[in-house]
């Protein structure tokens, strides 16, 4: 027993000390260049490739062989990721989200170039490099670990290192080449990958497609060292390893034991799953998602006529076997679940393919029970929903890198406990409707559901749903203060996202006519998720023109093209435009003037009102707006009546001992214009934040109520259906909008909904009444922005409204026709509180002003 025991901890040593190479080189990587490197298994197999192709093929020594492989090939493919992929992302000021999906993208070129060159069979002859010694192996990674903390704690490199990570542009500005340290960076975490790749090719299936999802599960050890400590990412690699190897020793009796097998041979992909949903998340809200997709001219109504006779064509010219066309409606499916998840909604989404696969399984499993095809898949189809319902719940609180995280080790865990488990899948079979047996036949039910599909989506789009979530991927933080229930909204992406996976992937089972789970392995997510971002998150277009292309692709007769095509666009995606773009005539110059890039003029109803503005009601005949006349406006409470919103000895501590606030005492007065001054860091930002729920901390002391009902857990979003609506010193804004279409969303989900005439009342109040209003936010002046973001505060018809900064970057011009615009609604009811920083502006509209330092008010 103490001998296999042994043994068992010598072959765990060798997996985790493969494990704890890639902990290394994804730190150092993410260390020097802010890159999660999602590639990093994908270059692993290209160097374990290429030793063998030195050693085994052309028959080099295997000492020399090596040297070449790490000290050469190895570093050689981190530097042309640097200069070619990354160093240009990084020059145009792209964020992590951007550079995750070039990632992303070299993963997919590297696997699509590896089934290129050497095919797509599993290679077992891969030569061993340091033995069958593991001591061996984890001496080399403690070394390998000792050496790069000596360099980045005692040397100069290691000095510029550190400032590089701790703030790149003062490093530059101090002398520092920020291009040579991450270039270094890249080379060395290529290095490690390769050393990962030689080290674990012989243990392992050396294929294109094994070994980088392989090394993607043991990206585990550097989320749990918080892609930060190299001696926790070795203790947490050898860990696992260790036991996952004695895990191999338990054979319970049994429904647990083929379960217990699974867990011992996949326990990097639980510990995946783990650190991704329960550890804190690499990466920042709002600063790490998706980036709006670019304005897209909108696809000329002709067009989807020609696309469908497109489709139709295989109906008439391909004769009865059709055996490639019937994947393609079935994979579009597919990609248009990513539209909404990803296009629509902005989340970074990389386990679909767990879905499509859900949706096969379940409906081969009821096919198998005797249920009939068609209502097998319909039941499938909820059943999935279901299932995405309860892995999208804990996932939906991450954001950027994290939530990317999170959705590929749910995908990876579906995949390795589920798909490709016997227990879950033996002895299925998956056949067609009866009646849609023939290809030509369910080619058309094919057809049919998927223009249903399209249908959905695009009436989704278009309604208050769609505004919703395009502000969500826009903006989150702003979407919320609009009234818009992000978690929710986020619920519902995900949830419809699975069922259009599960529609697809089991159409897609049954156009093979049988469950293939190498269909729907998570390689083949990253590789959709890449064509949809290469292509066009947010249009209609991409999913059909995407399936097409992956098929055609993937039907010829060099495996990978399709992968090594979309990977190499992906790698310059940050660059180039949506490929369907390309497919669109370019937008004209409206009579109207709604494309003009220039700043707005009068006529366009843009610039800053110049008197004082006449605040707007509107007869019950539905005639034209006029004049209030002193009357209170009729959608806001009489002054006095307003409900008074009050902080009561308000005290945050943040983690490490720093007050925020202390003991702060607060009312705003009911019709009145209430000031918060003070320095920068006293405080003002984080009671604003906490009166609007923006910041809603675990632990603090003290009262926020809301007409003496303590609102003090209440969600931003909640805060603003009960009619307190907030601006922010950073503008908040949703740029692939237009300014009306920010301002309705206000009105769909303030305090008061329904009212038609709430977003003319807006516009024309803050000067956005004319053509300016079709115009998309993008690209229009911050005085502009700021009278939107305003306006859209007010189209709720909240009682309460909250001001961060709304005179930051505007003009003496904008400034004053704010202040009028402040104090007119101020004698109209509304509660109003401001922190400014312009003295002219408080002094001039201001009834109460407060005045904050450290945390306190001081009057």
């Amino acid at each position: 027993m103490a001998s296999l025991t042994y043994e068992l901890t010598l072959a765990g040593l060798a997996v985790g000390s493969a494990a704890a190479l890639t902990g290394i080189g994804l730190i150092v990587t993410y260390r020097a260049t802010g890159v999660l490197n999602l590639a990093h298994g994908a270059v692993a197999m290209i160097c374990a490739y290429v030793l063998r192709q030195l050693v085994v093929v052309w028959d080099w020594p295997l000492p020399l062989g090596a040297l070449v492989t790490l000290l050469v090939v190895a570093p050689g493919i981190g530097l042309v990721l640097d200069r070619g992929v990354f160093r240009p992302l990084a020059l145009l000021g792209s964020n992590p989200a951007q550079t995750l999906v070039a990632s992303i993208g070299v993963f997919v070129l590297l696997v699509g170039g590896a089934a290129l060159l050497w095919g797509g069979g599993a290679r077992d002859d891969a030569p061993v490099l340091l033995g069958d010694d593991p001591w061996a192996q984890l001496a080399a990674v403690v070394a390998l670990a000792c050496l790069v903390t000596a360099v980045t704690r005692w040397t100069r490199f290691g000095r510029e290192l550190r400032a590089v990570v701790d703030n790149r542009p003062l490093a530059v500005l101090s002398g520092v080449d920020a291009d040579r340290v991450a270039a270094a960076g890249w080379a060395f975490g290529s290095f490690t990958a390769g050393l990962t790749g030689v080290l674990l090719a012989p243990y392992v299936r050396l294929d294109p497609y094994g070994m980088p999802l392989l090394v993607i599960e043991v990206i585990a050890v550097a989320v749990i060292a918080r892609m930060r400590s190299l001696p926790v990412a070795i203790v947490a690699a050898v860990a696992i390893g260790v036991a996952q190897a004695q895990m191999t020793r338990l054979h319970p009796e049994g429904w647990a034991g083929p379960l217990v097998q699974a867990l011992g041979a996949n326990l990097f992909v639980v510990a995946l799953l783990v650190a991704a949903l329960v550890l804190p998340g690499v990466g920042g809200k709002g600063r790490d998602a998706l980036p709006p997709p670019p304005p897209t001219p909108p696809v000329p109504t002709l067009l989807w006529p020609a696309i469908g006779v497109l489709f139709l064509l295989p109906l008439g010219f391909a004769g009865s076997d059709l055996h490639t066309a019937v994947q393609v409606p079935a994979l579009a499916m597919i990609l248009l679940s990513l539209v909404v998840v990803a296009g629509r909604g902005g989340q970074i989404a990389l386990g679909q393919a767990a879905y499509a696969g859900l949706g096969a399984l379940f409906t081969a499993l009821l096919a198998t029970a005797g249920v009939p095809a068609l209502l097998a898949l319909g039941l499938a189809v909820p059943m999935v929903a279901l299932a995405g319902l309860v892995t999208a719940w804990p996932a939906i609180r991450r954001h950027g890198l994290a939530l990317a995280l999170a959705t590929l080790a749910t995908g990876v865990a579906v995949s390795r406990f589920v798909l490709t488990q016997p227990y879950a899948t033996a002895g299925l079979s998956l056949g067609r409707p009866a009646g849609f047996s023939d290809d030509r036949a369910f080619y058309a039910l094919e057809l049919v559901l998927l223009a249903g599909a399209l249908a959905l989506v695009a009436a989704l789009r278009r309604g208050r749903t769609g505004r919703a979530l395009a502000a969500l991927r826009d903006h989150e933080p702003g979407a919320e203060a609009a009234g818009v229930p992000v978690p929710a909204l986020k619920l519902l992406a995900f949830v419809l996202g699975a069922a259009l996976a599960a529609l697809g992937g089991g159409l897609l089972g049954m156009g093979l006519r049988a469950f293939d789970p190498e269909a729907y392995d998570p390689v083949r997510g990253l590789l959709w998720f890449a064509a949809v971002l290469v292509l066009g998150a947010d249009s209609l277009l991409t999913p059909l023109v995407g399936a097409a292309l992956l098929v055609t692709l993937d039907a010829g007769p060099q495996a990978g093209t399709a992968a090594a095509l979309i990977g190499l666009l992906a790698t310059q995606s940050g660059r180039l435009p949506p490929l369907t773009t390309l497919l669109l005539p370019k937008a004209t110059e409206p009579a109207d003037g709604r494309a003009r890039r220039h700043r707005p003029s009068a006529a366009d109803g843009a610039e800053p009102p110049t008197g004082r503005p006449a605040l707007l009601s509107t007869s019950s005949t539905g005639g034209n707006p006029r004049p209030a006349e002193g009357r209170t406006h009729p959608h806001r409470p009489a002054p006095g009546h307003a409900p008074e919103l009050r902080a009561d000895d308000l005290t945050l501590t943040y983690p490490g001992g720093i007050t925020a606030l202390s003991h702060v005492t607060l009312a705003l007065a009911p019709a009145r214009v209430t000031a918060l001054v003070g320095p920068n860091g006293a405080g003002k930002s984080t009671l604003f934040d906490c009166l609007a729920g923006t910041l809603r901390p675990r632990h603090h002391q003290g009262l926020i109520t809301l007409g003496g009902a303590d609102i003090t857990a209440r969600p931003a979003h909640a805060r603003t259906r009960l009619g307190i609506a907030r601006t922010f010193q950073r503008l908040a804004v949703f740029p692939s909008l237009s300014v009306e279409e920010n301002v309705r969303l206000g009105a769909d989900r303030g305090r008061v909904r329904g009212d038609p005439a709430a977003v003319e009342r807006s516009l024309r109040l803050v000067g956005l009444a004319g053509p300016v209003r079709h115009r998309a936010a993008a690209g229009l002046p911050t005085g502009t922005l700021r009278r939107v973001e305003l306006a859209r505060a007010l189209a709720g018809q909240p009682h309460t409204l909250l001001l961060d900064e709304p005179a930051a970057g505007l003009d003496a011009a904008e400034t004053a026709a704010l202040a009028r615009i402040l104090a007119a609604l101020a004698a109209d009811g509304l509660t109003v509180l401001v922190v400014e920083h312009d003295p002219d502006l408080v002094a001039g509209i201001a009834h109460t002003v407060h005045t904050m330092e450290g945390g306190r008010i001081l009057s």
